[in-house]
């Protein structure tokens, strides 16, 4: 039989394509494989010490064990699934707890308290040695509109912290500053506080930028902003010695505008464009973006629907880009009303009641983010720290059995092709429960014997790459 289609013909239109092809793979590489945190803390600038997220894990710490003294008044405020069935008296508690910690993790697996006392006992661990994952020394609405001079004083003054920090193995494993707006009111003073601070941290560490170190530049609404800071990242790396490409930014989705411009077009993509690589995260600013929209103070919070909207279309705009979303922040603080040691039974009460309040608040607001694929929000009270990490260990643990299924089933699949030479094509799906045991690792959901349960060995599981685990199994 003769073909109609002569290989030279089919060879050009398929370079044709292959050309179209790696652009749209360019563009769209997929999911970053490296860390994301899954938390950023802000705080102004003004206050920021060398080992303000050491202590903010103590705060944090006594915070949780004050108002949750044990895993069952944790799991009663939460109210995960099978609190029902938890002790009330504080004999039946210690029992309980005392039998849990003798088990094996596990025997523990097959109890029925085994979920909330294992997350209660990991968010201890986690304020205990990495309390803060990513911090930002706030020089826009966290430190607000001060004069000139007391701006460049704390520029000066936050730079000597973060170099001292660096020195003393007390600064988060991501941290990086946000300065003011490119707007045409403050885009001198944004400039001249990035300039001062990288002046003066680079000076005190010999050149040294903190590991993970990003620049967060808010209320970005036109390409332009963006392409500023490019330039002015290259004088600066040229002025300073950095190495060409060393300094990376953030942009916010917290105006109308970023969703849709002028144009009727979602414009997210250009802006990350313009940043020519720099961009790494678009983190969603709750109550500028709720206030654009015309929500009144009084509503404006994660859960408005507006704020769904603005997800969605983020996600859909920078879908399979390696740019990390991030979700906002709740502005409700876990804090009772009253402080003090000689507080009344009613005031301690109150205060009691206010916490757990918080608690439930923030804890439906992350979960709630959770379940929309955005894994990464903002803290901005030490306070706010046992509810991000009960949060993401519940919804890591609760679906842990699942995804285990799911991606051994994947991996035994990837086996048969590799020994039968069929065609397994369905990597993305594979990548994203990769991605969950990564994410659940990285925050210290599960251990990585935990993950070894999926089929795949260490080396696999580092590789950070589904792709290359199947390239490797067929021994390409």
């Amino acid at each position: 039989m003769n073909l109609s289609i002569k290989d030279e013909q089919k060879e050009t239109l398929l370079n044709e394509l292959r050309t179209a092809n790696l652009k749209f793979q360019q563009t769209y590489p997929g999911d970053k494989p490296a860390r994301q945190p899954v938390h950023t803390v802000y705080g102004g600038a003004n206050l920021f010490k060398s080992d303000t997220c050491v202590r903010m894990g103590e705060i944090a710490l006594k915070s949780l064990q004050t108002y949750a003294p044990n895993f069952v008044e944790l799991a009663k405020v939460l109210q995960p699934k099978g609190h029902e069935h938890l002790p009330h008296t504080i004999k039946d508690i210690e029992d309980l707890t005392a039998r849990l910690d003798a088990m094996t993790e596990a025997e523990r697996k097959k109890e029925y308290a085994w979920l909330p006392y294992s997350v209660y006992n990991k968010i201890i661990k986690k304020l205990q040695t990495e309390a803060v994952e990513d911090f930002r020394i706030d020089f826009e609405d966290g430190f607000g509109n001060r004069p000139d001079d007391e701006e460049d004083a704390t520029a000066v003054n936050a730079a000597n912290e973060l170099a001292t920090g660096m020195q003393n193995r007390t600064i988060s494993p991501f941290i990086g500053i946000r300065i003011k707006p490119f707007t045409e009111d403050l885009k001198y003073r944004g400039v001249r506080t990035l300039d001062i601070f990288l002046t003066t941290l680079l000076s005190k560490t010999a050149g040294v930028l903190p590991g993970n170190f990003v620049v967060m530049l808010p209320k970005v609404t036109i390409p332009e902003q963006m392409t500023t800071m490019v330039r002015l990242f290259e004088i600066l790396e040229k002025e300073i010695g950095l190495k060409p490409g060393t300094l990376q930014m953030e942009t916010m989705v917290e105006a109308t505008q970023i969703v849709m411009d002028d144009e009727g077009r979602n414009p997210l993509m250009r802006i990350i464009k313009a940043s020519e690589g720099r961009c790494i995260a678009a983190h969603f600013g709750t109550y500028d973006y709720t206030a654009s929209a015309g929500i009144t103070a009084k509503y404006q919070t994660m859960a408005h629907p507006v704020c769904d909207f603005a997800h969605h279309i983020t996600k859909v705009a920078l879908g399979g880009t390696g740019v990390f979303i991030s979700d906002g922040a709740t502005n409700v603080m876990p804090i009772g009303p009253y402080r003090g040691t000689d507080l009344t039974f009613e005031q301690l009460a109150e205060n009691r009641e206010a916490v757990h309040s918080g608690w439930r608040t923030g804890f439906n607001n992350i979960t709630h983010s959770l379940i929309n694929g955005l894994y990464q929000g903002w803290d901005l009270n030490p306070a706010q720290l046992p509810m991000r990490y009960a949060a993401t260990y519940n919804f890591f643990l609760s679906s842990y059995e699942d995804a285990v299924f799911r991606l051994k089933t994947f991996v035994d699949r990837a086996a048969i092709s590799t020994l039968t030479g069929d065609i397994f094509d369905d990597a993305a799906t594979g990548q994203g429960l990769l991605n969950f045991f990564l994410k659940a690792m990285n925050c210290g959901a599960i251990t990585e014997e935990e993950a070894l349960q999926t089929g795949l060995t260490v080396d696999e599981i580092r590789s950070r790459s589904f792709y290359k685990i199947l390239e490797g199994r067929r021994g390409v």
